[in-house]
This record gives C-alpha cells, sequence and structure tokens, in this order.
C-alpha cells in the first residue's frame, strides 16, 4: 500500500477553519477509495496561493518528499498547491522528480498537460480576481467614501464599511500641524515639540519629520493628504509582488490615473490653509536630484544613546557636523550635542592605521578566532570521526547484503529483512554527522591585503585633510573594514568616544567562507585607539 500525505489550504482569514477540516476530509475519503495509506497532513490557513513564500505547509511537505516520508500527494484541487503558473509548475517538477505523483479528488492524477492549464487559470483567476476588487474600491470612492486605510484624525464607523467620522482630539492636532507649519516651522521643530508635549502619534513611540512632511512623489505625508482638504484621492499607488520575495511593493501611478472625489464631511483644515502650506511646500522642494554623499563614514554613524544613525546637522564653512538623527528629526534622544564629522573621520582612518600597522596586533586578533574556535570544537572531533567510521561499515555491510542477494547466495526474503535495518542505520549517522561542525580552519593573515589596505587608508587620511575627492576603491577600503562607528554622548569641551566596529576576514586567507567581526577597542577623537581588550 502506498503512502499518502494530504495538503490543505484556504486563502482569506474571512474564511474558517473548518475549510481545513472539509478539505482533509474529502481527501480522506478519496485516498482510501484509491487505496493509499494516509501518513502525514499539511495544511496553510488564510494563505493565498498567488505565492509559496510564507507558506509554511507546502514548505514543510515539499522538505517530508524529499526525505522520502510520502510516496503520493493528495489535494482537493490542483489550485490548493499554488495558482501561481511558475509556482505550480515548479512543484509538480520537483515532486516528479522525487517520484511522488500528485492526486486531485477533482482533477485524478496530475501530468504535465493538466498542470500547465490549471496554472494558466489559476493566474487568470488573480488576476480577474485584482480587476474586480479595484472596480469594487472605485464605487466605494465614488461613494464618497475612503477606500484605503485610517488617516489620524479619523475613525471608522461601525458596520459601515469605508465610512469615517473625524475623531476631534486628534483633528485639533491635525490644525495644529498645519497652522505651525504655515507660519514657518519646519516638520522637525512640529515634531519635536509634539513629542516634548507628549502627544501621542498616529503609530510607534514618537512624531517623526516624515510622518508630517511625506514624500512629495507619493503625494503622502499629513501636510499632503488631501483628506484634511475635505477630498479623497485614490489609486495614487499600486501594489505588486516580488516574484522572488513574495513580498507587496508599491509603485506610484501617473497622476492621470488618480481618481478624485469630494468629501466635505471630512475637511479638518480650511482650504485657505490648506492652498498656502501645499504653495509652501511646493516653493521649499526643488527637482535637482540630490547630490549622492561620498563620505567615508556615511550610513556607518550611530548614536551610542539611542542606537539610532546620525546625519548632518549643518555646515559652518568648510566644517561639517552631525547629530543622532532621532534627536533632530523628532527630540526623542537626549543626545543632542552635535559633533564634527570631520574629526571623526580623521580618528577613525588614524586608529585604522595604527591597528593595520602593527604586525603583533593583527596576529593578536587571529590567535583569538582560532582560539576560541578550538575551544568551541573540543569534544566534537572524537564523536565526528567515531560516526564516521560507523557510518563507513554500515555502508560496507549494506553492499556486502546487497551483493550476496545478487548473486543468489541468499534469498530475497534473507535480503528484505536484513537490508532495511541498514539502510535506518546509515540514515541515523548520516543525520548524525550534519549537525557536528567540521573542524575548524585555521586561517592565517594575508600580507599582500594588510599593504594594500594600509596604501588605501594613507590616500584616505590625505583626502580627508585636503577636502580632496575619494576614489571608489578608497571608499570600499573603509567599508571593507568598519562595519559601525558608535559616538557616545560627551559633555560640552570632551571629545567624544567612539567604538568601531569591523571585520578582519578582509585580512585572512581566502578559504574562511564566513565573515568574523572582531570589535575594535575604544579611540577617543583625534587621540588614536585605547590598547584593545581580550574578548571583545
Amino acid at each position: 500500500m502506498k503512502r499518502a500525505a494530504i495538503y490543505a489550504r484556504y486563502s482569506s482569514d474571512l474564511q474558517t477553519d473548518r475549510s481545513i477540516e472539509d478539505q482533509v476530509s474529502l481527501c480522506s475519503d478519496f485516498a482510501a477509495k484509491q487505496g493509499l495509506a494516509i501518513v502525514a497532513e499539511f495544511d496553510d490557513r488564510a494563505r493565498s496561493g498567488a505565492s509559496i513564500m510564507g507558506r509554511d505547509g507546502v514548505l514543510a511537505m515539499m522538505d517530508a518528499a524529499r526525505d522520502g516520508k510520502f510516496d503520493v500527494l493528495v489535494v482537493e484541487a490542483l489550485d490548493r498547491l499554488s495558482r501561481d503558473q511558475e509556482d505550480l509548475a515548479g512543484i509538480y517538477k520537483r515532486l516528479t522528480h522525487i517520484g511522488v505523483e500528485i492526486r486531485a479528488v477533482h482533477d485524478g492524477k496530475a501530468d504535465i498537460v493538466q498542470v500547465g492549464i490549471r496554472g494558466l487559470v489559476g493566474a487568470l483567476y488573480l488576476q480577474d480576481l485584482a480587476h474586480k476588487v479595484r472596480r469594487g474600491m472605485a464605487g466605494v470612492v465614488r461613494d464618497g467614501r475612503n477606500a484605503g486605510g485610517k488617516a489620524y484624525g479619523y475613525a471608522p464607523v461601525p458596520g459601515k464599511p469605508g465610512e469615517l467620522v473625524i475623531v476631534e482630539e486628534e483633528a485639533e492636532v491635525v490644525r495644529r500641524i498645519f497652522a505651525d507649519y504655515a507660519a514657518g516651522k519646519s516638520p522637525r521643530e512640529i515634531a519635536g515639540d509634539l513629542n516634548a508635549e507628549n502627544v501621542a502619534p498616529p503609530r510607534g513611540a514618537f512624531w517623526q519629520a516624515s510622518t508630517i512632511n511625506g514624500n512629495r512623489k507619493r503625494a503622502n505625508g499629513m501636510l499632503q493628504n488631501p483628506i484634511y482638504d475635505g477630498r479623497i484621492v485614490w489609486n495614487r499607488v499600486r501594489m505588486v509582488k516580488d516574484p522572488d520575495t513574495g513580498k507587496r511593493i508599491s509603485r506610484v501611478n501617473p497622476q492621470s490615473e488618480w481618481q478624485e472625489e469630494d468629501a466635505p464631511h471630512l475637511r479638518i483644515v480650511l482650504a485657505d490653509i490648506f492652498a498656502q502650506v501645499n504653495g509652501r511646500k511646493v516653493r521649499a522642494t526643488s527637482d535637482k536630484p540630490m547630490k549622492k554623499n561620498a563620505r567615508i563614514l556615511s550610513g556607518l554613524l550611530k548614536c551610542g544613546a539611542c542606537g539610532a544613525g546620525m546625519s548632518i546637522k549643518d555646515k559652518m564653512g568648510r566644517v561639517t557636523r552631525i547629530m543622532c538623527t532621532k534627536a533632530k528629526e523628532a527630540r526623542s534622544c537626549h543626545n543632542t550635542r552635535p559633533y564634527v564629522l570631520d574629526d571623526i573621520e580623521a580618528t577613525v582612518v588614524d586608529g585604522l592605521r595604527s591597528r593595520l600597522d602593527d604586525p603583533k596586533l593583527l596576529e593578536f586578533y587571529v590567535e583569538c578566532y582560532n582560539d576560541e574556535h578550538k575551544k568551541l570544537y573540543a569534544g566534537q572531533g572524537v564523536s565526528r570521526e567515531k560516526a564516521r567510521q560507523r557510518l563507513a561499515a554500515a555502508e560496507r555491510e549494506y553492499q556486502r547484503i546487497l551483493q550476496l542477494a545478487i548473486k543468489g547466495v541468499i534469498s530475497e526474503e534473507e535480503a528484505a529483512e536484513q537490508l532495511p535495518p541498514l539502510r535506518e542505520e546509515k540514515k541515523r549517522l548520516t543525520d548524525e554527522l550534519a549537525v557536528i561542525p567540521e573542524p575548524p580552519k585555521v586561517v592565517t593573515l594575508k600580507p599582500a591585503l594588510v599593504a594594500r589596505y594600509l596604501r588605501s587608508l594613507e590616500e584616505l587620511d590625505a583626502a580627508v585633510k585636503s577636502g580632496g575627492m575619494l576614489s571608489l576603491d578608497v571608499r570600499r577600503c573603509v567599508r571593507d573594514l568598519v562595519t559601525s562607528v558608535t559616538v557616545f554622548p560627551s559633555s560640552a569641551g570632551e571629545r567624544p568616544v567612539l567604538k568601531v566596529d569591523g571585520y578582519l576576514s578582509s585580512l585572512v586567507d581566502e578559504g574562511l567562507s564566513h565573515r568574523f567581526a572582531v570589535r575594535g577597542g575604544t579611540m577617543v577623537a583625534e587621540e588614536g585607539f585605547e590598547p584593545p581588550t581580550q574578548g571583545l
């Protein structure tokens, strides 16, 4: 009797778990009539068939099939596996290669023609469903109801989909934001004031400037939301699914495709205030492309107080100052002191050079790494060798019995009795070996690469001091050696303490298959590295 597994799926939270039980019951009856023994059941609850991403049930089923745990997969219909042409064909191809056949209650045994037709029908169904959903949402907007998410300042009306009512307490905050911006305040200042007064934000713990300002091309953000002006605008963006990750990504639609309807009952901000604010935003926004930041530590700097990134605060002549982005954008971090970026860059470069120029220090790091891996592997080497020897012995015995059966020395019944236990023993030992790590590889320094990085750092140092352009190789050099630079708060007049985290794998032999991190100790701006601490 062939072993069978059942797979069931339903796609919407509006359906119930009963759908899974009904499918399993139907498949069980079908399997009994087919003379199949059910050995496993897999399901995905409230998971779309548009992609296999995020469907643990189908992935577990594929893993079990690869392990040889069943011979036949039973489903209610092929679209339960997937409605995507590529995914359905891929599942069929892989299961067929393993030797597992698919039988559908409504379609019978799956073949390549049936899979192709069902995949096409499923794809057309999803496309048609998307068109109908969009048509329905367009009708909702024409009725003056909201087809999108809930905006700050509104609450949904229970039992009336798409209808909103104004929440007066939040509406006052919206009016205040518009009034402050019209009076000349920046979104950062407005967010800071709201955070200082502990006004609850739309989401998260703090108000952010981006929540207020939004994105001009996407026309989002509170200052640009037309619902506050008594207008509902829909279809500004569309969602598409990434075929590689299964994640939904928003794409901006042309303005000609936007749908707009008046909704005067939802107006919170006076028309002249809304027009004044958006007129100011247009004047303040430039269509010129932003110049890419060429600073060597761009994206690597972190605040030591809250862990957020650090960004440029201002420029005073040739001096560029940075500060915590959270402190700047939302005033939600107490590290409000600005720091001179040029000093931090020079300190990091000097520190990297001093470490790379000290062979004993590099050898010390590599020695620590090798010693640590040896400690982690201690005691496992003997276990691995014993398991390897037992596996080899089981393989030899298996082949011996097999050859005896082929030559007729023993009967088929005797072979059938002796081979299965040996096969199980081989699988058990193979699984045991898989979880015991390989012996650690001893890494060694690559002097040529150390020399190359030193030359790049010399060029980097000269460029930083002269304000010249940095080559791509030089910027890549820093990215290879540094993963983050944390700036810890300091009192006025004191130099900030920096913590540099970086990689040494760029400096060791090619055989190392993964990057290992080494914390670069502590250094004080303009004073270089302090001695490293073992174990960090």
